[in-house]
């Protein structure tokens, strides 16, 4: 799939996000080498001032998860793109691993299995499901750190820039090239969206919105109903 020696570029989409930034983008630099594009979409709090101290670059786009991860694509120089939340870590040997999976494969993108951080007992059943429910569909969340080749990625256009489900559709569209590589090593994710809210009640919510989105709701209709 590569000539040469493929590298990483990562991508990772912010918006006040000082909380935990910091944390991610230390792992991120431990575990080098990659590329790091941060793209803030208009933070009003600390997260654009970390990301530089901590000597990655950082862009600016119009807000929007699916608008920051296209104009972080196009602002690398990577043959793999990898779309990271600020609250997730890579496990140590990621950039072996998502290597690997691309090498001389059928497979164009893939994503990796999920730990949700957290207090909650039940946050542990969450991931297993997700990642259960992700092998079995080939869908991917952005909690699972999807990967793509470049060439892959352009053939279906990006990510659509849609107010939710991005990581949805553009799954739906990538198993167009090639059934997604799921990786059983595990990404390490922050369960303060469950918990903040309650996880049953987030877990509903996410089953809803995505029932909503297969039988046709719009996007933007969807977003509304996550934030209320």
């Amino acid at each position: 799939m590569f000539t040469g020696q493929p590298r990483i570029s990562v991508i990772l989409p912010v918006l006040n996000e000082e909380r935990v930034i910091a944390k991610t983008l230390q792992s991120l630099l431990s575990l080098m080498p990659y590329e790091i594009i941060v793209v803030d979409g208009g933070s009003s709090d600390r997260t654009r001032a970390i990301c530089e101290q901590c000597g990655v670059k950082v862009l600016t786009s119009e807000p929007g998860r699916a608008r920051q991860m296209n104009c972080g694509a196009k602002n690398t120089s990577g043959d793999v793109l990898l779309f990271l939340h600020a609250d997730t870590r890579l496990p140590p040997d990621a950039d072996r691993l998502v290597l690997e999976a691309l090498a001389d494969s059928p497979h164009a993108w893939g994503r990796f299995d999920v730990t949700i951080e957290g207090r909650h007992p039940l946050l542990t059943v969450v991931a297993l499901f997700m990642n259960a429910r992700s092998r079995l569909t080939g869908i991917a969340t952005g909690d699972q750190a999807m990967f793509v080749a470049r060439s892959a990625f352009n053939a279906v256009s990006g990510f659509p820039e849609i107010a939710l489900m991005e990581d949805i559709e553009t799954s739906r569209r990538l198993k167009g090239i090639s059934p997604p590589r799921c990786l059983r090593a595990r990404v390490t994710t922050s369960g303060r969206r469950w918990e903040n809210r309650g996880v049953l009640r987030t877990i509903l919510l996410m089953w809803r919105l995505r029932l909503a989105y297969f039988f046709g709701a719009k996007p933007e209709d969807l977003l509304r109903r996550y934030e209320s």
